[in-house]
């Protein structure tokens, strides 16, 4: 009988990748999705027939429990998420309720329906807002800067909890931003891309982003799932840092982005306060040694590298 997995939040960007993952390692593929007007299965398209799909939401207990209880998996990777932190800004109880709460519900889930199962949740280095230390690493105190870095460090917690309270399997990446051609347009990265690609074709004019000198740790999504699949196959659980260990500027992915197609962005960037948070994150830079001595995991695709595959999958049209 082939492992089955069930992942949270799989038609979104990591989802997706991890899907792709699963499969190519012979899973039986569970994936939950949220019943609405406007959802999206556009990342799975291509491997819609190959997954099991599953009405729920992170926000509804009892979905989340029928899903388990019907499928009892053996890995559970919780990926879904409100995961832009400027929405959390002004969603903050809905951001806490799918990221801090629905993570309890889900838990709580696997607690009664499947308690033998390998649990992951997708952390963010946004828990270490206000940096305490510089590399960012395990050990590293959380100082959370918006909503979204909040809920997420509930969840972890929560998460660590379980783990020693219940003695689930149950495992915390800590990732920096990972990034794709399936990021979502809001995020900075592909805004970026998109932006430079339509400037490119004559088909926008000017490009509004906020803080220019904010610097990110910025790795490959297709990476950094297979640092998810690692950790929960290893004999006991523990949390993990996942990063690449260099820093770039949004001023450097401009840079990166425009270069490569011929362009200069400084006659087409506007700054606009709008895209200011209250509470900026200024740095983050992620210390991964740990996951590559246990994990055995370095990530592939470098900055540059990474810059140009989603420009090329732009002037594509593909993901």
């Amino acid at each position: 009988m082939p492992s089955k997995a069930l992942v949270t939040g799989v038609s979104g960007q990591s989802g997706s990748y991890l899907a792709e993952l699963l499969l190519s390692k012979g899973y039986e593929v569970h994936g939950i999705v949220r019943r609405s007007s406007i959802h999206s299965t556009s990342r799975i398209d291509h491997i819609i027939n190959e997954l099991h799909l599953h009405n729920g939401d992170m926000c509804d207990e009892s979905s989340l429990k029928d899903v388990v209880r019907i499928v009892r998996p053996d890995e559970i990777y919780n990926l879904a998420a409100q995961s832009f932190v400027q929405d959390s800004f002004t969603m903050p109880e809905y951001t806490a309720d799918v990221d801090a709460l629905g993570v309890l519900r889900l838990l709580t889930a696997v607690r009664e329906y499947a308690p033998e199962a390998k649990f992951y949740q997708a952390g963010t280095s946004e828990m270490f807002g206000k940096v305490q230390e510089t590399p960012q690493s395990e050990t590293t105190p959380f100082y959370p800067r918006s909503p979204y870095g909040i809920a997420k460090q509930f969840a972890h917690w929560t998460v660590l909890n379980h783990r020693e309270a219940y003695g689930i399997h149950a495992s915390n990446g800590i990732l920096m931003n990972h990034e794709s051609p399936r990021r979502g347009e809001n995020f900075v990265s592909q805004k970026i891309v998109k932006a430079a690609v339509r400037i490119l074709h004559g088909k926008q004019n000017t490009l509004a982003l906020g803080n220019l000198d904010a610097k990110r740790d910025w790795g490959y999504a297709g990476d950094y799932v297979r640092a998810m699949w690692l950790m929960l196959q290893q004999p006991k659980p523990d949390d993990y840092v996942i990063a690449t260990g260099e820093t770039h500027t949004v001023r450097e992915f401009l840079d990166e982005t425009f270069s490569y197609l011929g362009l200069d962005w400084k006659p087409y960037v506007v700054i606009d306060s709008k895209y200011f948070r209250p509470a900026e994150v200024d740095l983050l830079l992620g210390d991964a040694s740990k996951a590559r001595r246990v994990l055995g995991w370095v990530p592939q695709v470098k900055f540059k590298e990474l810059v140009r595959l989603m420009v090329d999958a732009e002037l594509g049209e593909k993901n």
